[in-house]
This record gives C-alpha cells, sequence and structure tokens, in this order.
C-alpha cells in the first residue's frame, strides 16, 4: 500500500475529530482515530450557539455559512444514529446597564443583525435595563455527540482508545488535539484560556437560554441548568477553583436566581489561536492540523471539517481566513 493509499489518522476525538470523522465515513475517505482518552474541553463544555455575541453585539465570525451547516450536520446524524444532542432554544440578551443597552439598541437595524431578532418588546427582568430575544439559539450535548461518535466508530473497528506519540513521523496524520496540542507547542503562539463552569439544579424558567451579567446559563432539561463561563489565561489545566465557584455563583443568582444546588463543577482549557478563529492547513513537520475552535467549536467544527475533507480530497483550498500558516 502506498503512503497516499493509506488510511488517514485522526488524533484526537473531540469536536474536531469527531466532526472531521463523519465527514470522511460520508465520503468513504478510510480512516482510523486514535484518542487518548482524556476528555478535552469538549467533553465538559457548555456547547453553546449564540448567533450575536459580545460586548459589541455583533454576529459570530462568519455566521451565514456555518449555522446552517451547523444544524443540518447535527440533526442529520440525530437520525442516523437514534440519538437526541442537538437542542435549539432561543437566547435571551440582557443588558447590565443603559448604557449597554443603548448600544445593543442601536444594532437592530443593522442588516447582519436583523436576521436574528425574535423580538425587543419582551419584559426586562428585575435588575436588568434592557432584554432582546434572538433566534437562532441553541444547545449540543457535546458529551452525548462524542460518545455516541466513539461508539459507533469502535463497533467499526475504527476507533482505539490510545496515546500517540505525535513526535514520530507519520504519513496521512491530521492532528485534532485541542488545547492540548497547543499547550505542547504544536502550533507556536497560544491564547489558551481556562474556563469554569457549574450545573445546578433550579426551579427556574427553561425557554430561554440567558446571556447577560458577564456569563450564560444554559436550560439542559429536567430542572439542571449549566452556567459558567471564567477566563482564567495563566493556571491553564483542568482543576475547578474556589475563585470560579463564586464568580458563576455571582452570574447565577443574577441570571436565575438564589435558590439553586450545585451539582457538578468543572473546567476545561479553550483551544485559542490567533483572533479566537478556528484554523486548517499543515504544520512545520508536515501534519494536517484542526484546531482553535475556541469557546464556539459546536457552530465552527461542522463547517471546518467540511472544508478539510474537501481540502484533502478535492485539493480545494479555502479561503486565507482559514488556514494556519506556520511561524517557524
Amino acid at each position: 500500500m502506498t503512503p497516499s493509499q493509506q488510511p488517514w489518522l485522526i488524533v484526537g476525538q473531540g469536536l474536531a475529530g469527531s466532526c472531521l470523522a463523519w465527514e470522511f465515513f460520508h465520503r468513504s475517505i478510510p480512516f482510523e482515530i486514535v484518542d487518548n482518552g482524556s476528555g478535552g474541553s469538549s467533553r465538559v463544555a457548555a456547547g453553546m450557539v449564540n448567533p450575536i455575541t459580545g460586548k459589541n453585539f455583533q454576529p459570530s465570525w462568519r455566521i451565514k455559512e456555518f449555522h446552517p451547516q451547523a444544524v443540518s450536520f447535527y440533526t442529520d446524524l440525530e437520525l442516523k444514529l437514534d440519538a437526541s444532542f442537538w437542542h435549539p432554544l432561543p437566547v435571551l440578551r440582557l443588558a447590565s446597564s443603559e448604557k449597554e443597552w443603548k448600544k445593543i439598541e442601536g444594532k437592530f437595524d443593522k442588516l447582519e443583525v436583523i436576521p436574528w431578532l425574535q423580538s425587543s418588546n419582551i419584559p426586562t427582568p428585575p435588575g436588568f435595563a434592557g432584554a432582546v430575544e434572538l433566534k437562532g439559539g441553541g444547545r449540543l450535548d457535546t458529551f452525548a455527540f462524542m460518545e455516541a461518535t466513539r461508539r459507533f466508530f469502535t463497533n467499526y473497528g475504527i476507533h482505539r482508545i490510545s496515546h500517540h506519540d505525535t513526535s514520530q513521523p507519520h504519513t496521512n496524520r491530521i492532528l485534532c488535539e485541542g488545547a492540548l496540542g497547543l499547550l505542547n507547542d504544536q502550533l507556536g503562539s497560544h491564547r489558551c484560556a481556562k474556563g469554569e463552569i457549574l450545573t445546578v439544579r433550579a426551579n427556574w424558567p427553561e425557554t430561554h437560554i440567558r446571556i447577560g451579567a458577564g456569563g450564560w446559563l444554559v436550560p439542559i432539561g429536567d430542572g439542571l441548568f449549566r452556567i459558567g463561563s471564567t477566563y482564567e489565561w495563566d493556571q491553564l489545566d483542568e482543576s475547578s477553583t474556589d475563585a470560579g465557584r463564586e464568580r458563576i455563583i455571582e452570574i447565577a443568582e443574577k441570571l436565575g436566581g438564589r435558590d439553586f444546588k450545585i451539582t457538578d463543577h468543572v473546567a476545561g482549557i479553550r483551544p485559542i489561536l490567533r483572533r479566537s478563529e478556528p484554523l486548517i492547513g499543515k504544520n512545520t513537520a508536515g501534519d494536517w492540523i484542526f484546531n482553535a475552535l475556541g469557546s464556539k467549536g459546536s457552530l465552527y467544527a461542522p463547517g471546518m471539517a467540511r472544508m478539510l475533507a474537501d481540502w484533502i480530497e478535492k485539493d480545494i483550498r479555502p479561503e486565507e481566513d482559514f488556514i494556519f500558516t506556520p511561524t517557524r
């Protein structure tokens, strides 16, 4: 068998590796997956999709192309796997001050914002200066998605839990190792950030994702909610902290209320490069890479996986915005 005929080796089965594996499977491209089984940030992520983000109330980067791809990708797989992991939910964006509300309100007539506006005529919860409802939001149960993917490809005999030494040469290898790869200096300078999330039980409305007060609250069913998140740039480990817990409790009290019970507290490291945008390409060793999904992996992973598969299979080079260029 020549190198070009050898199966591709996907290293890492987080969101990036999982979505790429499905792209290869649907195209009948031979591949194997190897994963170290440690989990990574994808397994603890909230999986939230929010169309209009940040203090400046701007649409997520290139959301018009990535959003429909992601929704179609997840819903099609739910049918294939007889599973449930994509949960659409409207977003309630809350402004903490009059200044913040005026900034949000001033974007309502922007062409890039209008498609995502559901209603600006809704009651404002106590403690906030304004509220707007957005369409197109949702939650990917990342753990359920990745577990269903692992089971499927394990049954096919092409998924294994094992350590893979990426320092050794290998033909047809794609590194999808997220923060682990970035922290091991695979791609040069990074901007990884640790985030902590609480899961709580409470008698709160489960009709919306709530965003405001410097955080978010996501209903996950049966009276449970995930709340986050923190940003820690120096202590890059997966250990939860008392400081993180206290910060998220403040967010929970503002977005939900004081009456809740904490059931879980987790931490993960967001894989971030340059402008917090996902990247594909080759590193200096000649390996393909798929990384830097950041905090919006649920939105970007399916579309980026499609681009990478097109590049590998059909030699269709994507726009430069999506390409990782080695700096050394």
